[in-house]
């Protein structure tokens, strides 16, 4: 849970009593390298904190193509936001793609949370507020940038991604096939 309170103390002051409250509603869970959290069709009751390892939200396209659409790392969040905020039956699947550790923030407790600590609230704004504006930024990037240019972007802004994600799902996380990756990578485009 220490790495949890590091980062939301990074975006608000928490007590020694919140920590309690805290520790006693959140749970840590210990995931194996390719162990699903949620899967296409469930409901989606819980956030994820990564303390440790690394995960993917993905989709399978119409051709039966896995579609990755988001990753994170330790000290990142992760979860079916639509899902998870409507109560509707997920569209994704959510998968670790290294053995970790993840705090499991579960939705039906939330509220409850938000009334006893306050300033998670705000901790969550600004958490949304920030993964929003990346989702921007991606979306500009996906419209104005090459694909070799936006590997080599992702590249220079997270080099600790394409160390630690196999090279298929950087592929579909960037919109193109494995193949064309590896050419970018010989510098064979």
């Amino acid at each position: 849970m220490e790495a949890l309170f590091q980062h939301m103390e990074r975006y608000i002051d928490l007590t020694a009593a919140d920590k309690d409250v805290l520790s006693e509603t959140l749970r840590l869970r210990i995931v194996k390298r390719k162990e699903h959290l949620l899967e296409e069709g469930r409901f989606c009751h819980s956030n994820y904190f990564i303390c440790k390892g690394c995960c993917r939200l993905y989709y399978v396209n119409d051709k039966g193509v896995e579609q990755t659409v988001q990753f994170g790392i330790d000290n990142w969040w992760i979860t079916d936001l639509v899902a998870y905020t409507s109560e509707k039956l997920s569209q994704f699947y959510l998968q670790a793609t290294e053995a970790g550790a993840l705090v499991v923030w579960d939705r039906r407790g939330e509220e409850k949370l938000f009334r006893r600590i306050p300033a998670l609230e705000r901790y969550f704004r600004l958490i949304l507020l920030r993964a929003a504006a990346a989702e921007q930024q991606r979306s500009r990037y996906f419209s104005d940038l090459s694909g070799e240019e936006r590997y080599h972007h992702f590249n220079r802004s997270f080099p600790e991604f394409v160390q630690r994600v196999p090279q298929y799902m950087l592929a579909s996380y960037l919109g193109f096939t494995p193949e064309f990756l590896s050419k970018i990578r010989a510098g064979k485009t």
